[in-house]
């Protein structure tokens, strides 16, 4: 839940206004596309509700915890809790494998059966062969497969995705989008999704719209 979010960035000119009284609340195990023109504010607003950025005003409450009342360290144990990221960039660590990237969030809460867990995950998304290859010998399609599977493997009670496909050609991307629902809905995990592609935010359950740092429901 979202309630009075602002945000203001300072620097050498006149402050920056991003986000302006945002008010927001999504149920649990609900699909929510954000979507909205290139710089309107929607990156900003899911690294806030994620807990990876501080609010400049406002209340953000993730999983029963008040996140603008918590410091970084708190706010990444909450993360390391329950919440797993896609983003469009993929985001692995070049030194691990395929596997080890995907171990890497159960490994932080240290899961017995990491290896194994982590295993299953990559044959679900199809990349069992590819294990103990690194994020340099995979094409971009198998980097954000092996992402997916890292944001599912700890079954996050939400998963947050800034535009999954952005980096993708068309028939990779409806890959990645139908692995991504199908497992979001195995899961029963909230999802909260950033894009700009009109075609998969109509595949959630509920669209909002940033426009000029206001958050508003879309109009069907």
């Amino acid at each position: 839940m979202v309630s009075g979010l602002g945000k203001t960035v300072s620097g050498s000119g006149p402050a920056l206004t991003i986000l302006t009284g945002v008010n927001l609340q999504i149920k649990a195990g609900e699909s929510v596309a954000i979507v909205g023109a290139s710089g309107s504010g929607k990156s900003t607003l899911l690294g806030l509700l994620a807990g990876l950025d501080s609010a400049t005003d406002g209340e953000v409450h993730l999983l029963g915890q008040p996140l603008h009342q918590l410091d970084e360290d708190q706010r990444a144990a909450v993360r390391a809790e329950g919440v797993g990221f896609v983003f469009q960039n993929f985001q692995l660590l070049g030194g691990l494998t395929a596997l080890e990237n995907v171990m890497l969030p159960l490994d932080i809460r240290q899961t017995r059966d990491a290896r194994a867990q982590a295993e299953r995950l990559l044959e679900a998304v199809g990349l069992a062969h590819r294990q103990g290859h690194y994020p340099s010998q995979l094409s971009g399609g198998e980097q954000q497969r092996v992402a997916l599977a890292r944001a599912f493997v700890g079954q996050p009670k939400i998963l947050f995705a800034d535009e999954p496909t952005g980096n993708l050609d068309r028939e990779t991307g409806l890959q990645i989008e139908d692995l991504l629902f199908t497992m979001n809905q195995e899961q029963g995990t909230t999802l909260v999704l950033v894009t700009h592609d009109d075609r998969l935010a109509a595949r959630c359950q509920r669209r909002l719209v940033m426009d000029g740092g206001n958050l508003r429901e879309a109009v069907e």
